[in-house]
Protein backbone atom coordinates (compact mmCIF):
# COMPACT_ATOMS: atom_id res chain seq x y z
CA UNK A 1 0.00 0.00 0.00
CA UNK A 2 1.19 3.52 -0.79
CA UNK A 3 0.39 6.14 1.84
CA UNK A 4 -0.11 9.70 0.56
CA UNK A 5 -0.10 12.63 3.02
CA UNK A 6 -1.08 16.18 2.06
CA UNK A 7 -1.04 18.55 5.02
CA UNK A 8 -0.09 21.64 3.00
CA UNK A 9 -3.41 23.44 3.57
CA UNK A 10 -3.79 25.45 6.77
CA UNK A 11 -7.40 24.30 7.12
CA UNK A 12 -7.37 20.58 6.29
CA UNK A 13 -5.21 17.56 5.59
CA UNK A 14 -5.67 14.49 3.42
CA UNK A 15 -4.52 10.96 4.07
CA UNK A 16 -4.89 8.73 1.03
CA UNK A 17 -4.03 5.13 0.28
CA UNK A 18 -3.37 3.36 -2.96
CA UNK A 19 -3.52 -0.42 -2.65
CA UNK A 20 -3.43 -2.19 -6.00
CA UNK A 21 -6.41 -0.60 -7.75
CA UNK A 22 -8.27 0.39 -4.57
CA UNK A 23 -7.94 4.02 -3.56
CA UNK A 24 -9.29 5.86 -0.55
CA UNK A 25 -8.86 9.28 1.00
CA UNK A 26 -9.85 10.85 4.28
CA UNK A 27 -10.01 14.58 4.99
CA UNK A 28 -9.56 16.08 8.43
CA UNK A 29 -10.13 19.70 9.29
CA UNK A 30 -7.81 21.87 11.32
CA UNK A 31 -4.08 21.41 11.73
CA UNK A 32 -2.59 17.98 12.09
CA UNK A 33 -3.21 14.51 10.80
CA UNK A 34 -6.05 12.13 11.62
CA UNK A 35 -4.04 9.81 13.88
CA UNK A 36 -6.95 7.41 14.44
CA UNK A 37 -7.18 6.85 10.71
CA UNK A 38 -3.42 6.32 10.52
CA UNK A 39 -3.59 3.73 13.31
CA UNK A 40 -6.22 1.79 11.34
CA UNK A 41 -3.95 1.87 8.29
CA UNK A 42 -1.08 0.40 10.29
CA UNK A 43 -2.63 -3.06 9.82
CA UNK A 44 -1.73 -3.01 6.12
CA UNK A 45 1.93 -3.12 5.05
CA UNK A 46 3.05 0.23 3.66
CA UNK A 47 5.40 -0.08 0.67
CA UNK A 48 5.92 3.62 -0.11
CA UNK A 49 5.13 7.02 1.42
CA UNK A 50 4.34 10.09 -0.69
CA UNK A 51 4.09 13.57 0.84
CA UNK A 52 2.92 16.93 -0.46
CA UNK A 53 6.14 18.94 -0.37
CA UNK A 54 4.79 22.47 -0.71
CA UNK A 55 4.33 25.25 -1.07
CA UNK A 56 1.79 25.56 1.68
CA UNK A 57 1.22 26.04 5.36
CA UNK A 58 4.59 26.14 7.16
CA UNK A 59 3.32 24.21 10.17
CA UNK A 60 1.15 21.84 8.14
CA UNK A 61 3.98 20.92 5.79
CA UNK A 62 6.39 20.33 8.66
CA UNK A 63 3.89 18.02 10.40
CA UNK A 64 2.98 15.99 7.31
CA UNK A 65 6.45 15.75 5.81
CA UNK A 66 8.10 14.97 9.16
CA UNK A 67 5.56 12.27 9.93
CA UNK A 68 5.83 10.77 6.44
CA UNK A 69 9.61 10.87 6.46
CA UNK A 70 9.81 9.33 9.94
CA UNK A 71 7.41 6.59 8.91
CA UNK A 72 9.34 5.87 5.69
CA UNK A 73 12.64 5.70 7.56
CA UNK A 74 11.17 3.51 10.29
CA UNK A 75 9.60 1.10 7.80
CA UNK A 76 12.58 1.33 5.42
CA UNK A 77 10.34 2.16 2.47
CA UNK A 78 10.84 4.79 -0.25
CA UNK A 79 9.66 8.39 0.18
CA UNK A 80 8.36 10.45 -2.75
CA UNK A 81 7.76 14.22 -2.67
CA UNK A 82 4.76 15.48 -4.64
CA UNK A 83 4.76 19.26 -5.21
CA UNK A 84 1.50 20.61 -3.79
CA UNK A 85 0.43 22.75 -6.74
CA UNK A 86 1.33 20.10 -9.31
CA UNK A 87 -0.71 17.62 -7.27
CA UNK A 88 -3.72 19.96 -7.37
CA UNK A 89 -3.26 20.60 -11.12
CA UNK A 90 -3.13 16.84 -11.75
CA UNK A 91 -6.74 16.65 -10.56
CA UNK A 92 -7.82 18.01 -13.96
CA UNK A 93 -7.26 16.67 -17.46
CA UNK A 94 -7.71 20.22 -18.76
CA UNK A 95 -5.41 23.18 -18.22
CA UNK A 96 -6.02 24.81 -14.83
CA UNK A 97 -4.27 27.20 -12.50
CA UNK A 98 -3.49 25.50 -9.20
CA UNK A 99 -3.82 27.66 -6.08
CA UNK A 100 -3.06 27.27 -2.39
CA UNK A 101 -3.62 29.60 0.54
CA UNK A 102 -0.43 31.45 1.50
CA UNK A 103 -1.89 33.51 4.34
CA UNK A 104 -2.25 37.28 4.68
CA UNK A 105 -4.64 37.38 1.71
CA UNK A 106 -2.07 35.93 -0.67
CA UNK A 107 -1.98 32.74 -2.69
CA UNK A 108 0.60 30.42 -4.13
CA UNK A 109 -0.27 29.69 -7.74
CA UNK A 110 0.96 27.72 -10.72
CA UNK A 111 -0.27 28.46 -14.24
CA UNK A 112 0.24 25.84 -16.96
CA UNK A 113 3.80 26.06 -18.26
CA UNK A 114 4.78 28.57 -15.57
CA UNK A 115 6.66 28.62 -12.31
CA UNK A 116 5.22 28.67 -8.81
CA UNK A 117 4.48 32.23 -7.76
CA UNK A 118 3.11 34.09 -4.74
CA UNK A 119 0.68 36.97 -5.00
CA UNK A 120 -2.56 38.74 -4.23
CA UNK A 121 -5.79 37.59 -5.95
CA UNK A 122 -5.31 40.19 -8.71
CA UNK A 123 -1.82 38.75 -9.43
CA UNK A 124 -3.25 35.32 -10.28
CA UNK A 125 -4.00 35.17 -14.03
CA UNK A 126 -7.66 34.53 -14.91
CA UNK A 127 -6.91 32.60 -18.13
CA UNK A 128 -7.68 29.16 -16.69
CA UNK A 129 -10.13 27.93 -14.06
CA UNK A 130 -8.70 27.43 -10.57
CA UNK A 131 -8.25 24.24 -8.62
CA UNK A 132 -6.98 23.94 -5.06
CA UNK A 133 -7.75 24.18 -1.36
CA UNK A 134 -7.97 27.78 -0.19
CA UNK A 135 -10.00 27.51 3.01
CA UNK A 136 -12.41 30.42 3.40
CA UNK A 137 -10.53 32.69 0.98
CA UNK A 138 -12.35 31.51 -2.14
CA UNK A 139 -14.48 34.68 -2.17
CA UNK A 140 -11.33 36.83 -2.56
CA UNK A 141 -10.44 34.99 -5.75
CA UNK A 142 -14.02 35.10 -7.06
CA UNK A 143 -14.15 38.87 -6.42
CA UNK A 144 -10.97 39.23 -8.53
CA UNK A 145 -12.70 37.58 -11.53
CA UNK A 146 -11.56 33.98 -11.05
CA UNK A 147 -13.67 30.87 -11.43
CA UNK A 148 -13.08 27.50 -9.80
CA UNK A 149 -13.35 24.27 -11.76
CA UNK A 150 -16.28 22.38 -10.18
CA UNK A 151 -15.27 19.55 -7.84
CA UNK A 152 -17.53 17.23 -9.84
CA UNK A 153 -15.22 17.70 -12.85
CA UNK A 154 -12.02 16.94 -10.93
CA UNK A 155 -10.24 13.75 -9.97
CA UNK A 156 -10.01 12.96 -6.29
CA UNK A 157 -6.67 13.90 -4.75
CA UNK A 158 -5.77 10.20 -4.39
CA UNK A 159 -6.38 9.67 -8.12
CA UNK A 160 -4.17 12.65 -8.97
CA UNK A 161 -1.47 11.29 -6.64
CA UNK A 162 -1.65 7.87 -8.30
CA UNK A 163 -1.22 9.53 -11.70
CA UNK A 164 1.79 11.54 -10.47
CA UNK A 165 3.37 8.52 -8.77
CA UNK A 166 3.71 6.84 -12.18
CA UNK A 167 6.59 9.21 -12.98
CA UNK A 168 7.54 10.77 -9.62
CA UNK A 169 11.02 10.02 -8.31
CA UNK A 170 11.87 8.59 -4.94
CA UNK A 171 14.42 10.66 -3.02
CA UNK A 172 17.00 9.83 -0.41
CA UNK A 173 15.70 10.41 3.10
CA UNK A 174 18.21 13.19 3.77
CA UNK A 175 17.45 15.03 0.54
CA UNK A 176 13.69 15.50 0.92
CA UNK A 177 13.07 19.24 0.69
CA UNK A 178 10.03 21.22 1.68
CA UNK A 179 9.23 24.14 -0.61
CA UNK A 180 8.62 27.24 1.47
CA UNK A 181 7.91 30.38 -0.46
CA UNK A 182 7.06 32.91 2.22
CA UNK A 183 9.27 35.95 2.11
CA UNK A 184 9.65 38.01 5.22
CA UNK A 185 11.16 41.43 5.54
CA UNK A 186 11.90 43.46 8.60
CA UNK A 187 10.71 47.01 8.50
CA UNK A 188 13.17 49.70 9.48
CA UNK A 189 12.00 52.26 11.99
Amino acid sequence: MILVIDSSSPSSSVIATIDDHRMSETFSTGRGLDMEHLKRLARTPITKVAVASGPGSFTGLRVGVSFGLGLAIGLRVPIVPLPTLELQAARSDERVTAVADAGRGRFYFLVPGGNVALGEPVDVPTTYPLVGRVADRERQLLAAGHRFKPETELLRLVEAAAKMLETAREVAYGSLEIEYMQTFSASKK
